[in-house]
C-alpha cells in the first residue's frame, strides 16, 4: 500500500506541477489595451511658370494685305504636378511685353495676329499643349517701307 501511496503522491505532485505551469502560463499572455492619437503633416510645393516656344513661321513672306504666315507654339509645363492652360495670348511685343518700338516707322500696329489655335486642358507634369498662330501684315495705306525685311516679334502669354 505504500507503493500506492507514493504512486498516487507523484501523480498528485506532476497534476499540482503542471496547473501551476499553465496556470502562470496564462498570466504571461495577459495584457492591457488601450488607443491613442497623434499628429503629422504633409507639405505641398507651388506652381512652377509655364513655358512658351514658337517654331520659325510657315508661309511666304509678309507684305501689305499680303499672305499670312502660321507661328507653331507649344505650352510647356516644367513641374512636377499637373497645370491647366485656359488662356494664350499672344502680342506683336518686345521681350517682356514691352512696346516693340525698335524700328522707326514700323510698330506693332503694321501687323495683325489671328486668335491662337489651342485645344485647352490640363497639362501633366513635363509634358506640352501645342497650337498655332496666324500673322499678317495689315494695308494701311501709307508708306510702309521701314517694315521691309523686319523679324517681328511675339509675346505669348500662357495661362
Amino acid at each position: 500500500m505504500t507503493q500506492l501511496n507514493s504512486r498516487t503522491k507523484k501523480i498528485a505532485i506532476v497534476a499540482i506541477t503542471l496547473a501551476l505551469v499553465l496556470g502562470g502560463g496564462g498570466i504571461a499572455f495577459a495584457y492591457w489595451t488601450s488607443s491613442g492619437t497623434g499628429t503629422g503633416v504633409a507639405t505641398t510645393g507651388t506652381s512652377t511658370g509655364l513655358t512658351v516656344t514658337s517654331s520659325a513661321p510657315t508661309g511666304s513672306a509678309l507684305s501689305p494685305g499680303g499672305p499670312t504666315q502660321t507661328v507653331a507654339f507649344s505650352v510647356n509645363n516644367p513641374g512636377t504636378g499637373s497645370q491647366a492652360v485656359t488662356s494664350v495670348v499672344v502680342s506683336v511685343a518686345s521681350a517682356g511685353g514691352a512696346a516693340w518700338t525698335a524700328i522707326p516707322g514700323c510698330s506693332a500696329s503694321d501687323y495683325s495676329l489671328g486668335t491662337p489655335t489651342i485645344t485647352y486642358g490640363t497639362i501633366a507634369g513635363g509634358g506640352s499643349l501645342l497650337g498655332s498662330v496666324t500673322v499678317t501684315m495689315v494695308a494701311l495705306g501709307t508708306d510702309q517701307d521701314a517694315c521691309q525685311g523686319v523679324t517681328v516679334p511675339l509675346y505669348f502669354v500662357a495661362s
